[in-house]
């Protein structure tokens, strides 16, 4: 089941506090300012800092 366009409204990066978009794949959120992945969970967001993967080379596509 993927997330509810208004969750992700309402979601933000826990460190930048800057919007966050899902991935082509739908298997994470990427924040589009620091360029941190969030992972998917069992459709579940997890907004942990320590859980996010860095892709400071922009290469994860995001969802159109």
């Amino acid at each position: 089941m993927p997330i509810p366009k208004d969750l992700l409204d309402i979601l933000a990066c826990p460190v930048c506090k800057t919007e966050v978009r899902l991935t082509a794949d739908e298997s994470g959120l990427k924040c589009m300012a620091c360029k941190r992945v969030y992972p998917i969970q069992d459709d579940i967001p997890v907004m942990l800092v320590d859980e996010a993967k860095p892709d400071p080379d922009d290469r994860i596509p995001l969802k159109s």
